[in-house]
């Protein structure tokens, strides 16, 4: 016959079990129903560098407009390093709650390559593009906010193309056309027209 002192102890240690059980399956019902259980882009570590002054150029669909936006960010001294933390930057406010050019959630840059002196590639993850909104004028909203944001602050580049998961692509959602390589200049005298426009 089992001791009666070794029969509670399994009966407590069975229940103690059955109690455990139940709390995990709560604990995993609530991490699948947090908002940042969808969002699988990594998290990027803090840039390292000073502070400095940069202008992003936001786009706001009603107006079809680009606004150049202060904005004090850190920037690393190496060049693709200083194109990455501002792309992001910009990102940060596509992805944010108010965004004037809102993106599908999960977009990302997954990198920015300086190529040469004066080429940039900006490499976008797939997210960006499949579920980008379709349209002229959103899309190339897109693109020239990019083009327009690196060409204004990395000095001496004068071309960007963009790939998408590392792989070129016609178009960015069906109009904007990714399969050229594009002039900043030509996109700074853009976004000097629309913002005339206004």
């Amino acid at each position: 016959m089992i001791p009666r002192n070794l029969q509670i102890s399994m009966v407590v240690l069975f229940i103690a079990v059955l109690l455990l059980a139940v709390y995990m399956r709560n604990m995993r019902g609530r991490v699948s129903q947090s908002p940042a259980a969808g969002d699988a882009r990594p998290i990027a570590p803090p840039a390292a560098g000073p502070s400095e002054q940069a202008a992003l150029y936001v786009a706001y669909d009603s107006p079809g407009i680009l606004h150049a936006q202060p904005a004090r960010i850190p920037l690393p001294s190496g060049r693709q390093q200083r194109a990455q933390e501002l792309l992001q930057a910009l990102l940060q406010i596509y992805l944010g709650k108010n965004s004037p050019h809102a993106l599908p959630p999960g977009a990302d840059i997954r990198d920015v390559y300086i190529v040469d002196p004066g080429l940039a590639v900006i490499d976008l993850n797939g997210a960006f593009a499949d579920g980008h909104r379709s349209g002229v004028l959103v899309e190339e909203l897109s693109v020239a906010s990019l083009v327009q944001t690196l060409g204004a602050n990395i000095p001496g580049l004068n071309r960007v193309k963009i790939l998408v998961d590392g792989k070129e692509r016609d178009t960015l959602a069906g109009h904007a056309d990714l399969s050229r390589y594009y002039e900043t200049a030509v996109v700074a005298k853009l976004a000097e027209q629309l913002a005339s426009a206004q």
